[in-house]
């Protein structure tokens, strides 16, 4: 599995925005394009679809720009991606209204892949996007402490 450029670049995005958040630069889609190097346009379309998620929160007018909706703490990795992709789904075959598979009527895997998909989005949602934000060694602790001495999501 691979995010998609725009849920890599949410990310990048949310990183820098919980850094810089109530810092003395106003955050806007120009000043994180330039701090993340993610284009601008496409920096536009993402503060669009992180506000509509409820990620951020934006101000219009002069003085204007966005923070973080709620603390980096209670933003999770999942959060963003949900944000650009949707629902995390391995297969489409979970989908409602989804019968585009030639096997699905003997398929025996899909019934297991709502566990799969819960999985792992319990996997990125374990990691916070004030983790992100601190670097990577906190992403390792982070990571470590999520996972039992069986390496079983606890």
């Amino acid at each position: 599995m691979r995010l998609s450029s725009l849920a890599d670049y949410a990310v990048v995005m949310m990183s820098s925005a919980a850094r810089l958040d109530g810092g003395p630069v106003r955050l806007t889609a120009t000043v994180l394009a330039g701090e993340t190097g993610v284009p601008l346009p496409t920096a536009q379309k993402l503060v669009s679809r992180l506000s509509a998620a409820g990620l951020i929160e934006s101000a219009r007018g002069t003085g204007g720009g966005f923070r973080l909706a709620r603390e980096a703490a209670a933003i999770s990795l999942a959060d963003i991606v949900e944000a650009v992709e949707g629902p995390i789904a391995m297969t489409a075959c979970v989908e409602a209204g989804a019968h585009d598979c030639a096997i699905e009527k003997d398929c025996r895997m899909k019934p297991h892949w709502n566990a799969v998909n819960h999985a792992v989005r319990g996997a990125l949602a374990g990691i916070t996007l004030a983790t992100l934000a601190s670097g990577p060694e906190a992403v390792r602790q982070d990571s470590a402490s999520a996972h039992d001495g069986a390496g079983v999501m606890a």
